[in-house]
């Protein structure tokens, strides 16, 4: 284990012999560090908080601190970090509240850039990209593949779907549409499939064919929402990934943009 030596480590914390600790990073009690991580300069980390392996943690980071939230009131809430993630320079990453459920959760592969803050009780999945200044308020899920641009406030409750692009400086206050484009030109929102992404993702013409039809479905015709997914459903054959969507959209509590 490297720790230097004007870093401060609480003894409470458990920290994998194979992690390094850079100049000036507190570790404090309750705090779990996996194989590989490495805090490279100013990092602060507060438990309770369980990190997996090979992390990256830049320059003035803050992860695991008490959430922004008047109604906190010292409960041991929880934050759980996956593996294989960068935290850039200034992230700051909250603990959930006990009315939330108790923990913030980020998995495995995600990368999230600098000044970006995901706050108490958001459920981040794997493979995501936030992008700098992008702002996620409580409550928020962020689903696999998904990415989010710069400076995009995200309202709380709010839901992105899975493989959804949301384009930079975008305000999100409703579901973001899984596999969708979705950007603040003129007005916010979907622009139709985020065909790019899922090509570079391996999709075949076939699946995104079915994808391309439901959106057209969905977001060309004169059908209003319900209308859309009674004919996709009456269409038959769907497909996982447009049953996905379907899904989503019927299970959205604020609303989906589209």
């Amino acid at each position: 284990m490297s720790i230097h030596p004007t870093a401060i480590v609480d003894p409470g914390a458990k920290i994998h012999s194979g992690c390094e600790i850079g100049p000036y990073c507190t570790v404090g009690a309750n705090v779990e560090l996996g194989e590989g991580c490495e805090l490279v300069s100013h990092v602060v980390i507060e438990g309770p908080t369980k990190i997996g392996a090979d992390n990256a943690f830049f320059p003035f980071c803050s992860v695991g601190m008490a959430p922004q939230d008047l109604t906190y009131s010292g409960e041991p809430t929880r934050l759980e970090i996956g593996d294989h993630n960068k935290i850039r320079e200034f992230v700051t990453i909250n603990r959930g509240t006990v009315k939330g459920g108790g923990l913030t959760r980020v998995g495995s592969h995600v990368l999230v850039m600098a000044y970006t803050h995901i706050a108490h009780d958001c459920q981040v999945g794997n493979h995501v990209i936030l992008a700098n200044a992008a702002t996620l308020g409580g409550h928020v899920i962020v689903e696999d593949w998904a990415q989010v641009g710069a400076l995009c406030p995200v309202h709380h409750f709010v839901r992105i779907g899975t493989h959804a692009f949301v384009g930079g400086g975008t305000t999100i206050t409703q579901d973001v549409l899984p596999f969708s484009k979705t950007s603040a030109e003129r007005n916010t929102h979907a622009f139709g499939m985020n065909s790019v992404g899922l090509e570079r993702r391996g999709f075949s013409k076939e699946r995104l064919a079915r994808i391309h039809h439901a959106y057209k479905v969905l977001l060309a015709s004169k059908l209003n929402t319900t209308q859309a997914l009674d004919k996709l459903k009456a269409e038959g054959d769907l497909g996982e990934d447009v049953a996905l969507l379907i899904r989503f959209i019927e299970s959205s509590e604020r609303g989906v943009i589209k």
